[in-house]
Formats: C-alpha cells, structure tokens, sequence
C-alpha cells in the first residue's frame, strides 16, 4: 500500500518538476540500462549488439562488392565506346580488392558483344554487308571498273 501512494505522489511531484528522492532517481538508472529496457541480460545484449555489427560489417561489404562490379561494367563499356576513364570507377574497385568479378549475367553479355564485334571484322562479316548493299550500283560498278581497265589496256596494247 505504501508503495502505491508513493508512485502516486512521487509521478504527481514529477510532473510539477520539484524532482524526486535519490532513491527514485537509482530505480530510474536501472531502467535506462539498454539491457533491461531490451528485457535482455547483460550478456544476450553484448551478443545481440555483437550481431548488429557483423551482419553491418556483412551488408558494407556486399554493398562494396556490387558497386565495384557496377565501376568494372562501366570500365567494360567504356574501352568498348572508346569514352575517357573515370577515376571514380578505379577507386570503387580498388576499395573492393582487385578480386573483382562481373556477375555471370553481365559477363555473357560482354562476351556476346566481343563476339559480335569479332564477327562484324571478319569475312563473314563483310560479306553480310556486301549482301546488305545495293546489288545494282554493285553491278554497275563492276561494269564502270572493267570498261575501265579495258580502255587502258586498249590504250597501251598496240594488238588490240
């Protein structure tokens, strides 16, 4: 019964702002204890902080991981279109260690592009562009061209 008129003064005084006794001011200590405010012992909470950090440490780290990956496909592109360097990109994958892999969806494209350009440079390539192009100009080309060679010859051939 004490205890109940006691919290009932001691609330009504705090709320006036005179303050309470030394004792209320302990209890009020105990309970900003962040173990006990978690209902937590000692023990569980420096575990569970213990996880809070490592699982930080975890996400920081994936998180670096993929953004050097994002700066390597922006560095892929880049030598590809030929654009300037950023520095910004090299320092994202030094952060991450120099061990820096593209996903194996980006590396397929990157390898399909090779490919394309590869196979845009060789004789398979051409003759795709000769079959792309025009086959009357290249007709009346090849027409122009002997005509051509045949005047000269005839200009320089005394037989003919």
């Amino acid at each position: 019964m004490a205890f109940l008129i006691k919290s009932a003064v001691s609330s009504q005084m705090k709320n006036l702002g005179l303050g309470g006794s030394s004792e209320e001011k302990k209890e009020d200590g105990e309970a900003s204890d962040p173990a006990a405010a978690q209902g937590m012992t000692r023990d569980e909470y420096e575990e569970y902080q213990r996880q809070l950090v490592e699982e930080k440490m975890e996400r920081d780290a994936k998180f670096t991981q993929k953004k050097a990956e994002r700066a390597t496909m922006r560095v892929h592109i880049r030598e590809k279109y030929r654009l300037p360097q950023s520095e910004r990109d090299e320092n994202q994958i030094q952060m991450a260690g120099d061990d820096v892999e593209l996903p194996e969806e980006l590396q397929k494209m990157v390898a399909e592009d090779q490919d394309e350009e590869e196979e845009k440079h060789s004789i398979f390539g051409h003759i795709q562009n000769i079959q792309n192009m025009d086959m009357d100009t290249l007709k009346e080309k090849a027409t122009a061209t002997f005509t051509e060679i045949k005047q000269t010859a005839e200009e320089k051939c005394h037989l003919m």
